[in-house]
């Protein structure tokens, strides 16, 4: 059943709100999953703080078009999935791909692309090399413990700077109390 112009230009703008929100996307092809395998995949992919939304391709690649995002022509090939990574899209991709590996899935899910920073256009393998990077919680925790090594060090000197010059005292003040 064709879908009204009004109902197209509501879910165009719908697809631009999630873009808004998202740092990145993918896209998936989901063809043949059941409904409750569809659902787990849902559910790992909001707990990793992102969004999975079916829609028309051309649907999306208008919305795209408009938000001034990339467009990835060949993933918007067939039935597809998009997945927004909306708090961090490292962590999204993570999430797809352990989903991936927990079991065979064949032709029914498999990454075909995505984008990046609105403009990095991905391949599935740069998807999957996503995965791997570091979260936002991850690269914050590096920062801060790079920032706070230097100080600690410093306090380790300190330390045994002063744990030093006590020994030599104690020794001293042992040696005159002997003799």
């Amino acid at each position: 059943m064709p879908i009204s112009k009004e109902r197209k230009e509501e879910l165009v703008a719908q697809l631009k709100e999630l873009l808004e929100d998202c740092n990145g996307f993918a896209v998936v092809s989901a063809v043949g999953l059941s409904v409750q395998k569809t659902q787990s995949l849902r559910k790992k992919i909001y707990d990793a703080g992102g969004q999975y939304v079916v829609t028309k391709n051309t649907l999306i690649r208008i919305a795209l078009e408009q938000m001034g995002w990339a467009v990835p022509k060949d993933a918007l090939a067939g039935p597809t999935a998009i997945i927004f990574g909306n708090d961090s899209f490292p962590a999204v991709a993570k999430a797809i791909t352990e989903f991936l590996k927990s079991e065979d899935f064949g032709e029914k899910l498999m990454i075909k692309g995505g984008v990046m920073g609105q403009n990095e256009i991905l391949r599935a393998v740069d998807v999957e090399a996503v995965s791997n990077l570091p979260t936002l919680p991850e690269m914050q925790a590096q920062i801060i413990g790079l920032i706070v090594a230097p100080s600690r060090n410093l306090v380790t000197i300190l330390q045994n700077a002063n744990s030093g010059a006590v020994n030599v005292l104690q020794a001293w003040l042992d040696k005159d109390g002997a003799a």
